[in-house]
């Protein structure tokens, strides 16, 4: 899906490294969501847990993720500041 929301991203004046991390935050609450998620699937199949157990034992990681991709859509100097100061950007 980035490769079609990108040009409406900046179209919208979201800056292309802050529209990519917050791709990988979607991403990364997504993978981790029940009942779906494929790294729940996956920890589960480890674990040898049924999806339900593990489930509960990952909402509060899944919370954290959520409040952190919160976070950074509303105050994108936070994830440009690391690229501005190395100079990249």
């Amino acid at each position: 899906m980035a490769p079609m929301l990108s040009p409406a991203a900046v179209k919208l004046d979201v800056n292309p490294v802050h529209f990519g991390i917050l791709i990988d935050a979607i991403m990364e609450v997504g993978l981790c969501h029940p009942p779906v998620g494929l790294n729940l699937c996956v920890a589960a199949g480890i674990a040898g847990m049924g999806i339900t157990e593990l489930t509960k034992a990952v909402l509060p990681w899944l919370a954290t993720m959520i409040v952190f991709l919160i976070i950074v859509t509303y105050w994108p100097e936070l994830s440009l500041f690391p690229p501005r100061l190395t100079g990249i950007m």
